[in-house]
């Protein structure tokens, strides 16, 4: 039985996890959610959204193997866990990341590394690796710091609550909250009208905040042109640049243009 699906409709991927009751981050689901990624990466998707099936998100790790590995095969485990999120925090397209139910450990380190994160009235986060005496193996407390600040994210760190999702849209880690039976439904609405916007702007976006984050505002400014300067030979842009000036040179409003990603 897969841990895991995934799937593509309307330019936009799908990445579903499935491992009731708890949907455990398994070995098994690792294999499969390195291998839907790569699959999104050689796509034409336009965005990524990532949901669960059942009441919740995930529980985070299955711990059920740990105790029978030894520690050079628990750092290979985790590190392959760590290359496979990585891969797809860095995800050139938009993804986003609905939340439902309880976002524990992994699960929450999975949430925070999308682009944006929709969580219902319901959900709760938490890091619970505080009371297995271990610590967030897969970067949660310093993702979550990144949003948070340090102090809440040693707060939530030390404690492992369970934090509302109003609280965690009230630090930035959450971006909207809606109602419990409408989240799969706005969450795909959602992906859906980002992925009709200009894909490589998106793309650059996302690559100068990840040299802000990494390298602070100097960095990220040092980028800026050889990152943007290209998007002026797109066709997206080579279209909507003149009709806009068009446009406005006719005193008519700017249209939304339909973007081709190109």
């Amino acid at each position: 039985m897969q841990h895991l699906r995934h799937y593509f409709a309307e330019n936009v991927a799908h990445i579903v996890l499935q491992n009731p009751p708890q949907n455990r981050l398994s070995p098994q689901m690792l294999d499969e959610f390195a291998h839907a990624i790569a699959a999104v990466s050689n796509s034409d998707a336009r965005a990524l959204v990532v949901t669960a099936d059942g009441a919740d998100f995930s529980f985070g790790g299955d711990i059920v193997p740990w105790v029978d590995l030894n520690e050079r095969e628990l750092r290979t485990l985790f590190e392959g866990y760590l290359n496979a999120f990585n891969t797809f925090e860095r995800l050139s397209i938009p993804t986003i990341a609905a939340v439902r139910g309880l976002c524990f450990g992994g699960g929450l380190e999975l949430s925070v590394r999308a682009d944006i994160v929709f969580a219902s009235e319901n959900a709760r986060f938490g890091h619970p690796e505080q009371s297995l005496g271990i610590v967030t193996l897969l970067g949660g407390i310093y993702r979550v710091a990144e949003k948070a600040g340090r102090a809440k994210a040693m707060e939530w760190a030390l404690t492992s609550e369970q934090v509302p999702a109003d609280t965690m849209m009230q630090y930035g880690v959450v971006n909207r909250i809606v109602a419990d039976e409408a989240l799969e439904q706005e969450t795909i609405a959602f992906a859906k009208r980002i992925a009709n916007g200009p894909t490589k702007a998106h793309a650059a976006h996302k690559a100068l905040l990840r040299l802000w984050a990494t390298g602070g505002v100097a960095v990220a400014d040092e980028a800026m042109f050889d990152i943007a300067m290209p998007l002026f030979k797109t066709a997206d842009v080579r279209h909507a640049l003149p009709t806009s000036v068009e446009l406005f040179k006719a005193g008519k409003p700017r249209p939304a243009f339909d973007f081709k990603g190109e």
